[in-house]
């Protein structure tokens, strides 16, 4: 031919594979002349907030698959990894839920405000709950014996709560500073609904509160609505019962966003409800039902 073509096939395909084989032995012998990767924590050390930043926000409807979970709450062992030396006389199962705990301020400020309840702080971002873990298991060693009743754990509370809780088994549920979801066709997304309150309602028990606190006036304004419409939840409005609770300072002072909101001089607004029994709950009728 008058052209010398390159060959395909065979010797191409040779070549080729030969050159894949060289670059994986070269790469096996960097990683073994690399150090091995220090963490960026050591177990027991407090972990410095800088390394575990992430986006503050994420679309929870969007993690639906990201997470194992048990099959039903009583398949789950508490004791394993959250409470592995729970005090005396206390649940060896969660019975105060900090939903969306972010870098875990409420949660740890609970576990010795409330030493005789089961603190559990829930968060959907990985980072952010291994700087809580780390912030436990750390406290627990400067602090024998203390901390031990409270943990945290990665999951989407807006899915998975009815396979790890029973049926009027918490006493308190928190919802502090959580997202806004400005938008209206996001509003679905948000943590507080009336489908969601019905399955708070199903795991608080009777004379069980659950407390919103928000810096945005319009998302309180939407928990007061959909709480108020909820024939299970009593607001509490006596200042004194509030007053009393000491849970309602905690939430508004210990929480990172709660500090954050301090220091921009911003405000603050809060809503407490009571779980009621069925017994004292509105009757609903056809007519009725959709008001």
């Amino acid at each position: 031919d008058a052209f010398d073509y390159p060959r395909r096939g065979a010797e191409s395909r040779m070549t080729k594979d030969e050159t894949m084989v060289k670059s994986a032995d070269k790469d096996s012998e960097d990683s073994k002349k690399r150090p091995a990767v220090t963490p960026i924590t050591s177990e027991g050390d407090m972990p410095q907030k800088k390394f575990y930043r992430q986006r503050a926000h994420c679309n929870p409807l969007s993690h639906n698959d990201a997470f194992d979970y048990p099959r039903t709450p009583q398949d789950m062992d508490w004791t394993q990894e959250h409470y592995p030396e729970p005090p005396p006389g206390n649940s060896l199962q969660p019975t105060v839920l900090d939903i969306g705990c972010g870098f875990g301020g409420l949660t740890v400020a609970l576990a010795t405000l409330l030493p005789k309840e089961t603190i559990l702080g829930m968060e959907i971002r990985a980072k952010v709950t291994e700087y809580v873990r780390l912030r436990i298991v750390a406290s627990r060693k400067e602090n024998p014996g203390s901390f031990q009743n409270c943990s945290v754990m990665r999951t989407n509370s807006m899915k998975f709560l009815p396979h790890y809780f029973r049926p009027h088994s918490l006493s308190k549920i928190f919802f502090c500073f959580p997202d806004p979801h400005f938008k209206r066709k996001n509003h679905g997304r948000r943590i507080v609904s009336e489908r969601l309150l019905s399955e708070y309602a199903h795991f608080l028990k009777i004379g069980g509160r659950l407390y919103c606190i928000t810096d945005v006036k319009e998302l309180h304004d939407w928990h007061v609505e959909k709480c108020n419409a909820h024939p299970l939840f009593r607001k509490l409005n006596d200042e004194q019962v509030l007053k009393e609770d000491p849970c309602v300072h905690a939430m508004s002072v210990e929480t990172e966003e709660s500090k954050k909101v301090d220091r921009n001089k911003g405000s603050k607004h809060y809503a407490v409800y009571e779980r009621i029994d069925d017994s004292e709950a509105p009757a609903l009728d056809a007519e009725s039902f959709f008001d």
